[in-house]
């Protein structure tokens, strides 16, 4: 559960504000909010600070829960109570995520859209939470020092006083070639939409291939291929956005863990992607597909895995 803990203003540091001479939360957000149109003020956010929990089931466990589902969905429900967290939040909710003891780098935003109260309960509200692109430039780069580790929200003009750790440059990834390519479903839903992996972008969009998903949480493999029109990273997006690319194996699981309460990519949070041989575009679909069946043969992923034909 969402750790308890009510809202206050940050101890005094020393010094008066107008003298501290660091850049702080208050002002990156004011001059982001300043750009909008209309403008957005410290009164219209509240900052949120999630960490991970392994033992908390339906919480974030791990780097590979940071999809925009998963993190939505555990943002979006809050405690029935107004002391637990405000009647009528602000309109925007800027995420954070502890990364070590006192930091906490900025996930991105959600725009509230308010509660949907035919989903209230005893105990709980749901919002109507939207991804919001006002902090994009700034996603993963931005750390702030959060001082009240045990407070998890604030009015952003409560939490204004904060010091910027450090606003990281976007490293370009280089591609490590075919060989090398091993990718987590977190790792991968980076690759097919950052910049910084424009290389890998480039690379797997000329060729096409036989690819490996291996379920790390129980050894079971699914081969797969990219063939005809479509290539490795096409197919690769699809399982970016639902976890299972339209697979029969993977969309049973999917459903499984949908139907047990979990996010839509939940069943693939363990999955890890690689590649075991690729082709120049103009090579045939059926070379491509006398591929496929070797490896699955080899790989024995019918009759262990989550080959289904």
């Amino acid at each position: 559960m969402k750790e308890s803990g009510s809202e206050h203003d940050p101890p005094h540091q020393g010094g008066s504000t107008a003298a501290r001479a660091y850049l702080t939360l208050g002002h990156v957000l004011a001059a982001i909010g300043a750009e909008h149109g209309p403008p957005i003020g410290l009164d219209d956010i509240r900052v949120i600070r999630h960490s991970f929990n392994t033992g908390e089931e339906l919480g974030l466990r791990g780097p590979e829960d940071l999809t925009e589902d998963k993190v939505r969905s555990y943002t979006r429900f809050q405690g029935i109570s107004p002391r637990q967290f405000p009647a009528e939040p602000e309109r925007y909710w800027v995420v954070l995520v502890a990364d070590g003891k006192r930091r906490s780098r900025l996930w991105g935003a959600f725009e509230n859209h308010g509660e949907i109260v035919a989903e209230r309960t005893a105990e709980s509200r749901f919002f109507d939470l939207r991804r919001s692109d006002i902090l994009k430039p700034l996603v993963n780069r931005l750390v702030v020092e959060w001082d009240t580790p045990r407070v998890w929200h604030r009015r952003a003009s409560s939490a204004a006083d904060m010091p910027v750790l450090e606003i990281a440059d976007r490293d370009k990834v280089p591609f490590p070639g075919f060989d090398d390519v091993l990718l987590t479903f977190h790792e991968l839903g980076e690759m097919v939409s950052d910049r910084r992996y424009t290389d890998w972008q480039v690379a797997l969009s000329q060729v096409q291939g036989i690819y490996l998903i291996t379920d790390a949480s129980n050894g079971k493999q699914y081969v797969g291929k990219a063939s005809g029109a479509e290539q490795i990273l096409q197919r690769w997006r699809s399982y970016a956005q639902d976890g299972h690319g339209g697979n029969r194996a993977l969309r049973e699981l999917a459903k499984i863990s949908t139907e047990a309460g979990g996010a839509k990519t939940d069943h693939a949070r363990h999955f890890v992607f690689s590649i075991l041989r690729v082709f120049g575009p103009s090579t045939s679909s059926s070379v491509v597909d006398k591929a496929e069946l070797h490896y699955k043969m080899a790989l024995l992923t019918r009759e262990h895995g989550l080959n289904r034909n």
